[in-house]
């Protein structure tokens, strides 16, 4: 385990060189979310004071977009597919083969890595936007939801990182990963729940989507903080989502298992 809490330690480090930028994108970051904001306050001044879209107030709906830049500043997969795609295309790879390194868990610790720093520099201004807004930002009902809230949220980032390296090894096969990565990136931003709430959608297209990986990105957890997934419905979601993210590792590892009999590197 030393080696992967050092690999940890070098990744915080090596992030906190951007840590300009990580600030410059988060402040920018919620120009977009502001102007959805003012957009659905619109839409709620016609329905008068206890107007709803579907199950939400306005407070419910602010809410709900506050937690997505929330769950998305902690889960967030950041560059990590096509870094892995470089190491595999420029044969750097090849170090780990060599050594008692496992590539997954490396990536995995530089994942976590990427997400602390980003998470210290990103807090202070998403902390001052949210006290803003804080007359709209609904509370959890009690500890024991927020609780269940960072429980998916960790089963969230897992399945996040995993998906995004099991796309990452199709490097193994074909030359240009960009189409895949933006394809798997449209599905997670339209079908997890980013864009808009799901269960105001039409109730066929919901119960799809509960089919795939994609609710439980986004919309699980922030469901759970909510208050709107409670009792036995709460731990099926959260055995589901475990299950998915087992899937997307069991995934990953055979991509590698299989992608790595077919990997060359020339040179020295």
């Amino acid at each position: 385990m030393k080696k992967y809490l050092h690999v940890i330690n070098i990744g915080i480090q090596n992030n906190l060189t951007y840590r300009v930028n990580y600030l410059a994108r988060t402040v920018f970051g919620l120009i977009p979310l502001l102007a959805v904001l003012y957009l659905w306050r619109t839409v709620y001044a016609g329905k008068g004071a206890d107007g709803r879209v579907g199950t939400y107030t306005l407070a419910g709906m602010t809410s709900y977009y506050l937690l997505v830049t929330i769950v998305d500043a902690l889960t967030a997969v950041s560059e990590d597919d096509w870094q892995i795609a470089a190491d595999i295309k420029d044969g750097n790879i090849s170090q780990f083969l060599l050594k008692p390194v496992d590539y997954l868990t490396y990536r995995l610790c530089l994942f976590f890595s990427g997400r602390i720093t980003y998470l210290s520099v990103a807090a202070i201004p998403l902390t001052l936007f949210i006290l803003c807004l804080r007359e709209y930002f609904v509370l959890p009902a009690d500890a024991a939801t927020l609780g269940f809230f960072f429980l998916s949220i960790v089963l969230t980032a897992a399945l996040q990182f995993f998906l995004s390296y099991a796309t990452a090894m199709l490097a193994f096969w074909v030359l240009e990963i960009s189409t895949f990565i933006f394809i798997l990136y449209a599905m997670e931003y339209i079908a997890s729940g980013h864009l808009f709430p799901l269960d105001i959608a039409p109730a066929p297209l919901v119960h799809a989507l509960n089919f795939t990986p994609f609710p439980y990105q986004l919309y699980f957890p922030i469901s759970i903080y909510m208050g709107k997934v409670t009792g036995a419905d709460l731990w099926h979601g959260l055995m589901i989502q475990a299950a998915w993210v087992i899937a997307a590792y069991a995934l990953a590892r055979f991509a590698w298992s299989r992608g790595i009999k077919k990997y060359s590197a020339v040179g020295g």
